[in-house]
């Protein structure tokens, strides 16, 4: 029993406290958003579980207010593809979205599109930290193959911060001091 409740306290111990809750930055350009992205690091995520390489991300802006999504990496089996589309509900602010990768015929379902938030965001674009209100998925991008590893563990404290548990998180690549 008593293996029990030390296991349990060492596992609320190591667990993080949500400070800080989980938000949205105020706005959030579409169009300086677009474009390539690396990944930098991540909690994992289901459709991502066979990706052993580098990993990028495409945005495309489209003239309906919706964005395409294209996510590629490396795996045992070769290159990877998902496509998808994100969009902004109208009732959220201008940084969360919401992403599919559903096909189009099942996207009036609620259930197909999962939050997306941008929950930091560098002035020029040139890094940005997306989360979801669940604290179950992170990732932590890049315009670089890398990050100045400053940003990158302030981004990681600032994650941490707002409740996200960073014990599972991959790093895709070692970070500079630049």
């Amino acid at each position: 029993m008593r293996d029990i409740h030390a296991t349990l306290l060492h596992a609320m111990a190591a667990a993080p406290v949500a400070s800080a809750p989980v938000t949205a930055v105020a706005d959030l350009d579409l169009a300086r958003y677009a474009g390539t992205w690396h990944e930098i690091a991540r909690l994992p995520m289901y459709f991502q579980r066979k990706c052993t390489g580098a990993v990028t991300v495409t945005y495309t802006a489209r003239p309906d207010e919706t964005v395409a999504v294209e996510n590629r990496c490396d795996s045992a089996e070769g290159p990877m593809v998902a496509r998808g589309i994100a969009r902004r509900p109208e009732s959220f602010s201008r940084g969360k979205l919401e992403v599919t990768f559903a096909p189009a015929w099942l996207h009036w379902l609620p259930m197909v599109w999962a939050d997306y938030w941008v929950i930091a965001l560098d002035d020029d674009y040139h890094w940005a930290m997306i989360g979801q209100p669940g604290r179950k998925y992170l990732w932590i991008l890049s315009r670089e193959p890398s990050l100045d590893t400053t940003i990158f563990e302030s981004l990681k404290e600032q994650a941490h911060s707002m409740g996200y548990n960073l014990d599972g998180l991959i790093v895709a690549n070692e970070q500079t001091d630049e």
